[in-house]
């Protein structure tokens, strides 16, 4: 028997597309330079606030949205891995893929907090630069615009892989759940919340977020 079950709730799924479209326009207002580098900072903030919103969103938004439903232990990793999977490890992100969310976040955050710091000495520089001595900011700039960028782009390109094994080969509805939020699973398991209560929470998380990122580019 098939069951319909809300995975994926309303807020988790526009913070998706939404740091995607701003991660993809982000390098490329950075290769096109120039004027683009006005956008470039707007972009950056617009993904500071993305993730702060994302924090919070991990601790009390819906139940598969919740790092505590996808921060796996090293066993159940190995098991994964050996082909022994937990019933569950399908329903939201599975070990494999949690890693990938979480090295993803993780350079995207550093990326941000580096740009944050970054100063090209012409005309641009963040707005935490006057706070670091000035060997902490030619580190943060070399590791932005050299290294960083290429870690963002190979975990993104490592991600879409894999999205696409999963779907291409493993026959894995990935793509269609991150659109409308539904799974059809062959049991039944608590969804997550979304309900106008919970949508009403994320907008007013997003908006304290917003805000954050707003005062931050006014230090």
């Amino acid at each position: 028997m098939s069951h319909t079950v809300r995975v994926w709730d309303l807020p988790i799924r526009l913070f998706h597309w939404t740091l995607a479209a701003a991660v993809v326009a982000l390098v490329v207002t950075a290769k096109v330079g120039g004027s683009a580098m006005v956008w470039h900072f707007r972009l950056g903030y617009v993904v500071l606030a993305l993730l702060v919103f994302r924090l919070a969103w991990g601790l009390v938004g819906g139940r598969w949205s919740r790092f505590s439903h996808f921060l796996y232990s090293p066993g159940r990793l190995v098991r994964y891995l050996r082909g022994q999977p937990h019933a569950h490890d399908g329903v939201g992100h599975s070990p494999l893929g949690a890693l990938s969310v979480f090295a993803l976040l993780g350079a995207v955050a550093l990326q941000v907090i580096t740009g944050l710091l970054a100063d090209d000495d012409i005309a641009f520089s963040g707005p935490l630069t006057r706070f670091a001595s000035r060997a902490t900011v030619g580190q943060a700039t070399e590791y932005h615009t050299e290294i960083g960028q290429y870690v963002v782009m190979g975990l993104v390109a490592l991600h879409v892989v894999a999205i696409a094994f999963y779907v291409l080969v493993r026959r894995h509805r990935l793509i269609r759940p991150m659109l409308h939020g539904d799974r059809q699973l062959p049991f039944s398991t608590p969804a997550s919340r979304d309900n106008a209560a919970t949508r009403l929470l994320a907008a007013v998380l997003l908006a304290l977020s917003s805000a954050f990122a707003w005062w931050v580019s006014f230090l």
